[in-house]
């Protein structure tokens, strides 16, 4: 007759009475996970560790799935060595109109300065990038969904007379919800301010970069988003004027697969072309380099 394992025996019985006795480690002897160790893709719904993800330029290892990020991570992407000067910084939206919803504006802005490590919704950098200078606008979606409100447009009209003035290529990163409602007509009066603006940038023969990213929509997409000498996106980043669920309920139909995604905007002739993450600073140096060349 077989022996039974002693040991098996015991840690059977251990499982078994913690079952049976209702037995439960306590909460405060329980060992967590540490915050930003994992991070779960919205795509495919995998995990990876947060430090893959970030060596992968943020991008998911499983499906390439591109997560949102801030400006100050697409100026370390761009910038040689990482090493770039910021502008405008004085510049900072108030609330002139006294605008109050479910919250004062003045009340948004001041939980947006302490919840992100950026002062406004579009962050101006000037630096090197493949050895060319370039004056790069990148929006970030985390300060009040990226809206476009008047220092948004003052920032971009600035960088603009910049990049006049020094002779450089200008790259917009759109990430954005559109206008900001809180600003009322004056976030409007971006849309005909900043399009003017560009008209200038392309008399005097200098490139000018739109990167569409997830999500570009609103006001920003009527305007300077689309103006580029060349507008190219990232993979799957949602872009159009309205969202697809309001467009779904105004014309009561189906909306085709994939629409108002940057690959559907491609096939239809929107974007010159798509560009992963890992490839985009090469890309920009190859596009310059043929815009440039006299």
């Amino acid at each position: 007759m077989a022996k039974s394992d002693p040991s098996s025996t015991r840690e059977e019985k251990g499982w078994f009475r913690r079952l049976r006795d209702g037995i439960q480690t306590a909460t405060k002897n329980k060992k967590e996970v540490p915050d930003g160790l994992w991070s779960k893709c919205p795509d495919c719904k995998e995990t990876s560790t947060a430090k893959d993800v970030k060596d992968n330029f943020f991008v998911c290892p499983k499906c390439a799935y591109h997560h949102r990020i801030g400006s100050y991570d697409y100026f370390d992407l761009l910038y040689d060595d990482q090493e770039f000067t910021i502008y405008f910084e004085e510049l900072e939206s108030e609330d002139f109109l006294d605008w109050n919803d479910l919250k004062s504006y003045k009340e948004r802005l001041e939980a947006a300065h302490e919840k992100t490590d950026v002062d406004e919704a579009i962050v101006v950098a000037c630096g090197k990038s493949n050895g060319r200078k370039l004056v790069t606008a990148a929006m970030d979606f985390s300060f009040i969904g990226g809206s476009m409100g008047s220092v948004v447009g003052e920032r971009i009209a600035l960088a603009i007379e910049l990049c006049i003035k020094k002779k450089t290529p200008l790259l917009i990163i759109s990430k954005s919800g559109g206008a900001r409602m809180m600003e009322s007509a004056f976030s409007l009066m971006q849309l005909a301010k900043t399009s003017a603006l560009l008209s200038r940038l392309g008399k005097a023969k200098i490139p000018f970069l739109s990167l569409l990213t997830d999500p570009t929509t609103g006001g920003v997409t009527a305007s300077f988003a689309m103006l580029g000498d060349l507008n190219f996106a990232e993979p799957k980043a949602l872009i159009g004027f309205a969202g697809p669920r309001v467009i779904k309920e105004t014309i009561k139909q189906e909306l085709p697969e994939g629409f108002q995604t940057s690959e559907f905007l491609l096939d239809h002739g929107f974007l010159d072309f798509i560009v992963s993450r890992d490839e985009l600073k090469d890309r920009i140096g190859k596009v310059l380099t043929v815009l440039l060349r006299k």
